[in-house]
């Protein structure tokens, strides 16, 4: 396994990350899910992602009961939650201990910043990253971060509001795959920027639960090593069998940083299949936002702005 450092945490983690998604579906048993992390453990994969809201909170059920006898010790634990309001963020992050049975959380991060107001919703004084920063004083958690998927200009509007309220993020979690370098692109655009500022990046949805590979012009191997040749820190990738499972690992086994000449090819061979973004629709369409048909999630609005409102 490849160990790489996230951001400025100093923290050593796999290189490729177990999704956490793929582990809630109906078609693996739980059983199967247990089976698949425990099994991606033993083979050095140190980073597991997971999210609240993921199948109704049965894939961190799942993870937690994987991670029993000893695997815990042994992982990088991340999850998401999708509060915006302080008591609604504390809800959700109470519930995710519990159902992963730990005490802390090594990274948990705002899921799904996907409209330009999150940010401010978030940074409020009644805001969701204040339940961030008081459960991180209590050891609940140790390092705060966000996730997106639809706009990299939202990504760095993100970034420029915790500048502007002197808050340091830990981690950056966005799309990073051989279409996402010609549309809407989150590498050309955000990726410089969480460089610059050493922040641990997160890359996700290397396949797109693996529509890329409907295109026909890439193969999967092809997908994570290209996602694996930027400056990740992780590359998180759904795994819902040991075969792919052995796929994701071979990735890791056989890989090579790709030359300038290899790169050039790939992305000549997306270019035409990327350029509308159909095989992305996580950025074009609603159907990979949660929040979106669940706004319920997000808690109250800040309640001096209702007050304001109703004057």
């Amino acid at each position: 396994m490849i160990y790489r450092t996230l951001g400025s945490t100093n923290e050593r983690v796999s290189a490729i990350g177990v999704g956490g998604w793929h582990l809630g579906l109906s078609r693996v048993t739980e059983a199967e899910s247990i089976r698949i992390v425990r099994a991606a453990i033993d083979r050095g994969i140190n980073f597991m992602d997971n999210c609240w809201d993921y199948n109704e909170g049965s894939s961190e059920i799942r993870m937690g009961q994987a991670l029993k006898d000893g695997y815990r010790d042994r992982v990088f634990l991340m999850t998401k939650i999708d509060g915006r309001s302080k008591k609604e963020a504390a809800r959700q992050l109470d519930e995710s201990l519990k159902r992963l049975q730990v005490d802390m959380i090594d990274l948990v991060q705002h899921h799904e910043i996907l409209r330009f107001e999150d940010p401010y919703r978030i940074f409020d004084d009644e805001g969701a990253n204040r339940a961030l920063e008081e459960a991180r004083a209590a050891g609940k958690i140790r390092y705060i971060g966000f996730t997106g998927h639809k706009d990299p200009q939202i990504h760095l509007h993100m970034l420029q509001v915790a500048l502007q309220h002197n808050f340091r993020l830990d981690t950056v979690q966005l799309p990073l795959n051989v279409m996402d370098a010609h549309f809407r692109s989150f590498e050309k655009l955000v990726l410089p920027e969480l460089v610059k500022e050493n922040i641990g990046v997160l890359g996700m949805k290397s396949m797109a639960n693996g529509i890329l590979l409907k295109s026909g012009t890439v193969t999967p191997l092809e997908c994570l090593q290209y996602a694996l040749t930027l400056p990740t820190s992780v590359v998180i990738t759904g795994i819902d069998s040991m075969e792919i499972l052995d796929q994701a690992c071979r990735a890791v086994d056989s890989f090579r940083p790709l030359d300038g000449p290899e790169l050039a090819s790939l992305l000549a061979r997306t270019a035409e299949a990327a350029m509308t973004g159909y095989y992305e629709p996580f950025k074009t369409t609603s159907l990979f936002d949660g929040t979106a048909t669940n706004p319920q999630w997000l808690g109250d609005e800040p309640e001096r702005l209702q007050d304001l409102f109703s004057r």
